[in-house]
């Protein structure tokens, strides 16, 4: 028997229902499998700014580090937006990529052939499938970059500021390609060079490490048009790599085309021996919050992704990938996936509680 330790962060909102269903998903797994995970719990985002005062205590962080993997449910809520910027609930996950050096988010957009129907593309469209790879950079970028306020002669004036260096970009260049020699080997480089320095400097670099890669078919396109051809062909997608804010911003968009963002789930990687951070890409939800109406699978499908990852449990993480997709075909739903169903007299509506029980039956059969 192999025993994993987990450290879990609940979070916020609906954080703390995701992630308990995830963890009896995990407890099954690891019944079936012969493993043990070890959960600990420990504070950020909201809940530490009210038990501590800060959003990401010291604790979470030395837990996190000697931890095998993160499983991250949410952070943030409405009561906690009028607080100053450095300490806002959202900064405890700049703090933990930052913390534990974690530079590659790897966001997966799948849209299942069981939710077809909840897809808002053209249903010529979407018959032809979406299977994506967001290779996102987590640790540079405007969000980490020089920001600040300052007077000017129009008044008060703020500034962030885009920065990126080589070496940040050849490292997430190289987890991109790598990703795609396991893929179609299709990978396309999301910037805008035709504007910015930084991103001059990214496709400079991109084309660079390439050549290590001549397997892989490398394209070029800037973030505007990267955003409509998202919608206009995903299908000829395969792995993109881009920066902080651009990936941000283009999975989410992702997120929409395959259904729900209640569906995908996310991994923040660093170098090998740091502990991965799982987490679904939705927010904390908090106008549902313990109400048992949020999709538990994005949170589920990230277990699956810290078992592959983190774990080096490739097949354990087909176990759970397996069962989400049949009880998707089952006809179960959420709210979320539910109100786009195309025929409803072969689906039924289930709460959180009962969507992550029907994945641990989905393991058990």
């Amino acid at each position: 028997m192999t025993k994993y330790q987990i450290a879990v962060i609940p979070g916020d909102g609906i954080g703390p229902e995701v992630t308990n269903g995830t963890r009896a998903v995990l407890e099954a797994v690891a019944k079936i499998s012969g493993h043990e995970f070890q959960f600990t719990e420990w504070l950020a985002g909201g809940i530490a700014i009210d038990a501590t005062g800060e959003p990401l205590p010291a604790a979470t962080i030395a837990g996190c580090r000697k931890s095998d993997a993160v499983l991250l449910g949410a952070v943030g809520g409405p009561q906690w937006d009028n607080l100053p910027g450095d300490i806002r609930p959202e900064r405890a996950l700049l703090g933990l990529r930052g913390e534990l050096g974690l530079y590659a988010n790897i966001r997966p957009a799948v849209l299942h052939e069981a939710l077809a129907g909840a897809c808002p593309l053209h249903p010529q469209i979407a018959e032809r499938g979406i299977d994506i790879v967001f290779v996102r950079e987590l640790t540079g970028g405007i969000y980490f970059g020089e920001r600040g306020r300052r007077d000017t002669q129009q008044g008060e004036e703020a500034y962030d500021t885009e920065a990126y260096s080589v070496t940040e970009v050849e490292r997430i260049a190289r987890t991109g390609f790598e990703m795609a020699m396991k893929r179609k080997r299709r990978l396309t480089s999301v910037d805008k060079a035709n504007v910015l320095e930084s991103s001059r400097l990214w496709r400079e670099t991109m084309l660079r490490v390439a050549e290590e890669y001549p397997e892989v078919e490398l394209d070029h396109l800037y973030v505007d048009n990267a955003s409509m051809q998202l919608i206009k062909r995903p299908d000829e997608f395969d792995v993109v790599v881009t920066t902080n804010m651009f990936g941000d911003i283009l999975s989410d968009e992702a997120a929409m085309i395959t259904g729900s963002i209640g569906m995908l789930p996310s991994a923040s990687l660093g170098a090998p021996g740091t502990p991965g951070m799982y987490e679904p890409i939705h927010g904390s939800a908090p106008d549902i919050a313990g109400q048992d109406k949020a999709n538990p699978l994005a949170a589920i499908l990230s277990a699956a992704m810290m078992l592959k990852f983190s774990l080096n449990l490739p097949s354990e993480a087909a176990m759970i990938e397996n069962a989400v997709t049949k009880v998707l075909a089952d006809g179960f739903r959420t709210g979320d996936i539910y109100q786009y169903s195309e025929n409803e007299t072969v689906q039924q509506l289930v709460g959180t509680r009962q969507m992550s029980e029907l994945v641990i039956q989905a393991l058990e059969t």
